[in-house]
Formats: C-alpha cells, structure tokens, sequence
C-alpha cells in the first residue's frame, strides 16, 4: 500500500499513525510558477525544478531529484495493491491531486486500487487548514472512510489538469460551466487560482490586493502578524509563509516599491529562508505608491509590467493578456 499526500508535515503524521504501507510526500507548489501544456512528467520535472531553485526554496539538483523521486514512485504503483490518496480542499492541494488524477487516468496501473481521503473540515480541529494539523491518530481514524476513486472522479480531474496547463485560462471557465459535484472542492479551488489573475482594477491579483489592505489597516505591522492576517482573509489558506512573503518581495521592486521596512528600508527576503524567524518580527509598510495603487489611483501590471505563470499562462510584458473582473466573477482579456 502506498499513500500519497501534501507534504512533510502529513506524510510525518501518516508514519506514525501505524497505517499500512509507505508514505510518499508529494511537494510540488503548483500554484506558483510554470505548469505548461502539453509535457509528460519527466518533462515537467526540469522546468518545475528551475522554479524552485529561482525562489530559493531548493537548489536545482534538489529539487530535480526530489520530483523524479515521487514521479518514480508512481511508475511503479503497480507493485501496490492500493494507493491511498490524502488531500484536503485548498487550491495547493486540489492541484495537487488534479494532477495525480490526470496520471492515473492516462497510465495503466493494473489491478492497483486506489482510493481517495479528501476533506475540507474536522470535528475536533478548528478552524482546518489542512490535513497538516491533525494527530496520528485523528489521521488513522479517518483511513476507513476512504472511498474507491471513480471513473468520472478520473475523468474531472484529467479535465482540470488540462484546463489548468491551457495556454487559455477561459478552458477553466468552460469546466466550471459544467458538472463538478464529484470532486466537491474542485470548483473553489479553481476560482481561487483565476482570483490570482491580476484584476481589472488596479492590476492586483487576490493576494496582492489582500496584503495592501492589512498594511493600510493595520499600519506598520509585523511580517509573521501580516502572514496570518492573510490566513484570516482565505477561505481555505493555501500559501505557506515563505510562499507569502515573496509575494510581498514581488510587491517591493526597485522601480516602484508599494511597500517597505517601517524603517524606510527597501524589503528583501531573508537571507536564510529555512530560519527566517528573527526576520519575520520587522514590521512592513504601505508606500505612497502602494496606497495610491490600492485606491485604484494607478495600476500595478502599467507602474511595474508582469512577468508571472499562472498554470499553463505566462503574463509577461507592460500589460497582462488576461484580467480578472472582481464585479462579474469572470477573466477578461
């Protein structure tokens, strides 16, 4: 048996929870940076390990083997009898087990079952982010209600990787048209990740816009306050904190900074990203620019250009091919 989940924390906890079989973290961030159209996984593999080495969060040989490791391991999920896949309702996730989907829907994997744990809250642990935050024992007792994946699960997500990776982000509005009641947190995950599309306002995606409204409100604030503030604002978190933060650093370019160190400093990531404690207690601040980008007085993609993948679409240049209308709920080119 192998059981496949979102990484480090939950993979820890299934280890120790006496279940069965092997544990396979799956750490790929999605969400963030290049997913394009049309490669296999062996392909994907070194543009995605690019990604990670330019964010700093892994070098490239890191990454690299790490993700070859877990696309490995699904080469040979026919030596399973059953393979248990463990993922909660936020867009990492959902990504996540789209694309474990689309997989398993185009690879023959013989007389392997595989089932599917997927919630999106807890009777005991609240509020729920994730499957992270739950014991060996709360993770155990949810293993007998997993369920057989079925073939119209397959087909949806098949569906969704596809539509996701498409050059055409409307290919995600046409699958949300249609029915997609079998994968129940499929439908907000997706309308999370068009939200990260920047607005028709001030050229802010979500998030952006999210992190101008805690500085405004909250004025010169902590970064770690402002990281779970930000938390507070999603219906279902799925940025981690270093994820967060260079969100911000994308909102701090030379040229037009919409915020700063309270101490007039221009923000720059940590030098140590895997200790960035000490860091995380400077507090932040709104620019001029930035407030006047927040009212709507400029437009963020026209101060700065875009140069930023979302899924199979790269917005690059002066101004972005798609947009994001907040009032009508729908992509604009």
């Amino acid at each position: 048996m192998l059981h496949i989940t979102n990484g480090d924390s939950a993979a820890g906890s299934l280890r120790a929870a006496g279940l069965p079989g092997e544990v396979l973290a799956w750490r790929d961030v999605l969400a963030e940076g290049p997913v394009p159209e049309g490669l296999a996984l062996d392909d994907l593999a070194p543009v995605r390990a690019r990604f990670l080495a330019q964010t700093g969060w892994a070098s490239y040989d890191e990454a690299l083997a790490d993700l070859r490791r877990q696309y490995a391991a699904l080469a040979a999920v026919t030596a399973q009898d059953e393979v248990v896949l463990w993922f909660e309702h936020d867009l990492h996730d959902q990504l996540q087990l789209t694309q474990l989907l689309d997989w398993f829907a185009t690879h023959a994997h013989g007389s392997t079952m595989l089932s599917l744990v997927m919630i999106g809250e807890h009777p005991v642990v609240t509020p729920f982010y994730g499957l992270g935050q739950l014991t060996p024992e709360q993770l155990a007792a949810l293993f007998p209600s997993r369920l057989p994946v079925t073939a119209t699960q397959l087909a949806l997500g098949q569906a969704a990787w596809e539509a996701f990776r498409s050059l055409d982000p409307t290919t995600i509005e046409a699958l949300l048209a249609g029915e997609t009641a079998t994968l129940p947190y499929l439908r907000t995950a997706l309308v999370r990740h068009l939200e990260e599309f920047p607005d028709t306002d001030a050229g802010l995606s979500r998030t952006e816009r999210q992190i101008l409204e805690i500085l405004a409100e909250a004025g010169p604030i902590p970064l770690f306050e402002a990281f779970k503030r930000d938390m507070e604002r999603e219906e279902a978190p799925f940025l981690g904190d270093l994820g967060f933060w260079a969100r911000m650093a994308g909102l701090a370019p030379a040229a037009h900074p919409l915020l700063a160190f309270a101490d007039g400093r221009s923000f720059a990531l940590p030098a140590d990203p895997a200790h960035p404690t000490e860091w995380a207690r400077q507090a932040v601040a709104l620019t001029g620019t930035g407030r006047a980008v927040l009212a709507g007085e400029q437009d963020w993609v026209w101060l700065n250009g875009i140069n930023r993948w979302l899924g199979g679409v790269h917005l690059k240049g002066p101004e972005a091919a798609w947009r994001w209308d907040r009032a009508a709920r729908r992509l604009v080119a």
